[in-house]
């Protein structure tokens, strides 16, 4: 079966500096993965490569069978590939419901024709509710979003994403910024997310990585340095030397 997500060579060069050099990698379908590494690794690069908002230097993305090197963001997330962002971006003047609405309603073409039918519009509100509902913020579907926690702000971004209804769903550091037991309830959230989503998770705590993710692949100076199951990626004496010996797995 043909993986959800892949590249082939692909690189990416500033200058004289490679920030990505030749990578090969797949995420198979219904896939739990974490991409970690050091900081300088080229992970972020990588991401935004994987997403459109880089042009690769050389080198192909594939989405399923079909290539997408070339294809922008937005044709990108029509396709099925969305991400969240590691700062959050929100509808920060509207409630929760509200910009979940937008998103669903920017998904079906109906942004400018607010005014189509009520049944229309119903069904997109009950779309709407029921993805909150599913990401447990039914309570805050009326709260102004900028008046929410942070932790309760990512888990909005993540219904964002959502709401364009990916096959993948790339999470850059969705628990960043917040205390740890936010981060554990939008890592139980994550975790309930649909089968059929694949998801591809950029993180630097190692705990969350090992908890979550069924395969891992380790970024070092911009190349794959190791992927494997997280046992595997454990028990790799480079891999401990080069990244995890920093958060203290030995």
């Amino acid at each position: 079966m043909n993986a959800a997500l892949s590249t082939r060579a692909l690189s990416k060069k500033f200058g004289g500096f490679v920030a990505n050099n030749a990578i090969d990698f797949r995420l198979e379908r219904g896939a739990r993965h974490a991409l970690i590494g050091p900081n300088g690794a080229g992970k972020t690069t990588f991401v935004n490569l994987l997403t459109g908002v880089l042009a690769a230097t050389s080198g192909e993305v594939f989405l399923g069978e079909a290539r997408v090197t070339h294809l922008p963001q937005h044709e990108r997330v029509k396709r099925g590939l969305t991400r969240t962002f590691q700062i959050n971006t929100l509808f920060p003047g509207l409630t929760v419901l509200e910009s979940v609405v937008l998103a669903i309603a920017e998904r079906k073409g109906l942004t400018y024709v607010w005014h189509q039918t009520v049944a229309r519009q119903r069904d997109t509100i009950d779309e709407a509710r029921d993805l909150l509902a599913r990401l447990s913020l039914s309570s805050e579907a009326d709260s102004v979003t900028r008046w929410l926690s942070y932790g309760k702000q990512r888990l909005v971004e993540i219904a964002l994403a959502l709401a364009t209804r990916p096959t993948v769903l790339v999470l850059d550091e969705p628990a960043a910024g917040t205390p740890s037991h936010t981060s554990a309830e939008i890592f139980s959230v994550i975790d309930r997310l649909p089968s059929d989503v694949s998801i591809l998770l950029i993180e630097h705590d190692m705990d969350l990585v090992f908890r979550f993710a069924e395969r891992i692949t380790v970024f070092a100076q911009g190349t794959v340095l190791a992927e494997g199951v997280p046992a595997e990626i454990a028990a790799d004496r480079h891999v401990r030397e080069v990244y995890l010996g920093e958060s203290g797995h030995g």
